[in-house]
């Protein structure tokens, strides 16, 4: 039996890596997914794709960090569906590195919007709605970075999704009594475009990869099997957790 059967999912960032792993593997396991991130041709693709297969998708693209995006997902999900069960909130920017001195406000609140403003929305219009089926499951994705370890020159990527993991503690204190469940799902390197951004050199791949415990990057399939984890009753007693899926990055030290 799938194990999100008659489930309903929103998944954000989902035309590229971790998103698109997790939205065709919720699919899989038997949820109706609305999937969203900036690009309508990619989420067209993805929606065909799960459609063809015999999944439930539908595709809106839009930017996260619009509230009227937000409440759109939600009254999508709502009227396509029935609902809302499981909401993903994947969607993040690396944004602009380099030393604080050195960065503009204009670059530093863009990566604040994208990645952590972006999250309080979609909860904002996901949690009542959530409610409303007396329960669900709201997930963040983080990193290790900012919480296990300090990455130079990436203050406002580390600064945002450390924010993500004092909003996932409180969510999860206040819906927890609604049977609401909120967690932070924090990967390690992971072979995405947005990773390759950083490892985009031989040496620097060569260096994430031996950031690692395990000495390679994550594939996007794996981070998805964690994010199912948590959408899943197999985590019925799992809320307000940082949950490391990271390799082993946070305690490596050769």
């Amino acid at each position: 039996m799938t194990i999100l059967a008659n489930k309903v999912a929103i998944v954000t960032g989902a035309s590229t890596g971790i998103g698109y792993a997790t939205a065709k593997l919720f699919a899989r396991e038997g949820a109706a997914v609305v999937v969203a991130a900036r690009r309508q041709k990619e989420l067209d693709d993805l929606a065909d794709s799960i459609n063809a297969e015999g999944g439930q998708a539908l595709a809106l693209a839009g930017d996260v960090g619009n509230e009227d995006f937000a409440k759109a997902l939600v009254d999508k999900a709502i009227s396509h569906f029935g609902g809302l069960d499981i909401a993903f909130n994947n969607a993040a920017i690396l944004g602009a590195m380099g030393p604080v001195p050195e960065m503009s406000k204009t670059d530093w609140n863009q990566v604040i919007a994208t990645n952590l403003t972006s999250a309080f929305l979609g909860a904002k219009y996901q949690l009542p709605a959530m409610a409303a089926r007396k329960g669900g499951s709201l997930i963040f994705t983080s990193t290790f970075v900012g919480y296990t370890a300090g990455m130079p020159g990436m203050a406002a990527y580390a600064a945002s999704k450390a924010g993500l993991i004092g909003l996932t503690q409180v969510l999860a204190s206040e819906h927890g009594p609604q049977n609401i469940r909120v967690n932070a799902l924090l990967p390690g390197g992971t072979d995405t475009p947005a990773g390759r951004e950083f490892a985009n050199t031989p040496e620097a791949l060569a260096f994430v990869h031996n950031l690692h415990a395990l000495k390679r990057m994550a594939t996007p399939d794996e981070i998805a099997q964690s994010a199912l984890y948590l959408a899943s009753d197999a985590s019925s007693f799992t809320t307000g957790s940082a949950m490391l899926v990271d390799g082993g990055v946070s305690i490596n030290r050769v």
